[in-house]
């Protein structure tokens, strides 16, 4: 039976993006069939996070009833989907948020997990997103804005008839944890799934457009959105034995410290 997940923050730059993305990466590659939907139509970035560069249809001309929503699905690693939003102007004018029940009807068939990737904030085109998934997950940073911010979609989400299902600790440091969890869980009123860390890797992956996950899966971002995953699909989590990939500097630099001694 298809999950589906709405991923959503209060405020902007939590993460979330990043969130969905590696999510949908790491069910992949554990063999789920799993699309991951940019909804956020007026600010989309989630194909840039993907690596899809150049994307003549997306969900903007799908909502303005010029295309089908299989025209606009393009595969990511591990055999992901992504329905990436358009980045003009014109076409987020154009598109019609209420179509996005049809496009999810019509996605549920295609995939076992769907997220959405909504706007942060709470705007009207923020408000649809959160009633029809089987879940809203937010996404928090380690910081009182961010949890406050939070709350307010925990609480227009139950105004609306929606369900949040947990948050999903982003950029968490190691000192400040467990304190963290239970301030969140105590103010939020609902569990926090798991804690993501604070890692240089996801900003490396970022800009080599990849899912960090993919990029560089010995990274301790990446074992924990595999962990998540692994939940999510229900079995435990294997953990891989890969390290963590180099570049040319870090090579260099290896090789010149081991020459000097």
């Amino acid at each position: 039976m298809i999950r589906a997940y709405t991923i959503a923050s209060g405020k902007g730059g939590t993460g979330k993006t990043t969130v969905t993305a590696n999510l949908g990466t790491a069910l992949a590659q554990y063999g789920r069939e799993t699309c991951i939907v940019d909804t956020d139509m007026g600010m989309a970035n989630l194909g840039l996070v993907m690596g899809l560069a150049e994307t003549p249809i997306t969900l903007h001309e799908v909502l303005a009833g010029k295309a089908q929503v299989q025209d606009a699905i393009y595969e990511g690693p591990y055999g992901l989907k992504i329905v990436p939003s358009g980045l003009s102007l014109q076409g987020f004018q154009d598109a019609d948020p209420e179509r996005l029940k049809d496009v999810m009807q019509d996605l549920t068939n295609r995939c076992e997990f769907l997220f959405l990737d909504v706007p942060a904030g709470i705007g009207s085109d923020a408000v649809l997103p959160l009633t029809v998934a089987d879940e809203v997950i937010l996404v928090v940073n380690p910081e009182i804005s961010s949890l406050v911010d939070a709350l307010k979609i925990k609480i227009l989400t139950e105004m609306i008839g929606g369900t949040v299902g947990g948050v999903i600790l982003n950029r968490a440091t190691l000192e400040s944890t467990d304190t963290n969890r239970r301030k969140i869980e105590e103010t939020l009123g609902v569990p926090v799934i798991d804690t993501v860390p604070e890692d240089a890797y996801v900003r490396r992956a970022a800009a080599a457009r990849a899912p960090v996950v993919a990029r560089f899966p010995g990274s301790e971002s990446s074992k924990a959105f595999r962990r998540i995953a692994a939940a999510m699909a229900g079995f435990p989590v294997e953990e891989e034995p890969e390290v963590v990939q180099e570049g040319f500097i870090e090579r260099l630099a290896r090789a010149l410290f081991r020459r000097e001694r």
